[in-house]
């Protein structure tokens, strides 16, 4: 199979390469898909951890569940998209570690926004993919 996405960190950007995410991507034709936001909520009601940290560990098991039942894997990825409450850059510091182990270091485009509150009180943190699907 060819490379379906090609990742470019042009020198006339910040080199996100260092920060484990590319500037842009580019791909070929075929079958996209989006994975909703997910968010610290697990099967059988599981209670949602009470730390940022804990939380994100819940969202990229999520994340690449969804990604198993698609058949695709982190390299298919497009653009993440993260949703941090409150988010700060010690904020962000805390949930780096769990989102990049996503990625298996393919570095798809990424976008953080912070938020003032998710879908239920209880939630810090929600992560969506566009991705491209393998042939």
């Amino acid at each position: 199979m060819t490379q379906s996405i090609v990742r470019l960190n042009p020198s006339s950007l910040p080199n996100a390469a260092e920060m484990g995410y590319s500037q842009i991507s580019i791909i070929e034709p075929g079958r996209m898909a989006y994975i909703s936001g997910q968010v610290a909520w697990q099967p059988e009601g599981v209670a949602v951890p009470a730390t940022l940290a804990g939380q994100m560990g819940v969202v990229a098991k999520n994340a690449i569940a969804a990604l198993d039942a698609i058949n695709a894997t982190p390299h298919d990825v497009v653009i993440a998209r993260i949703y941090v409450v409150d988010l700060t850059p010690e904020r962000l510091e805390e949930i780096m570690p769990s989102f990049l182990a996503v990625f298996e270091g393919a570095q798809p485009c990424v976008t953080g926004v912070g938020v003032a509150a998710l879908a239920a009180p209880d939630l810090q943190v929600e992560m969506e993919l566009t991705v491209r699907l393998p042939d």
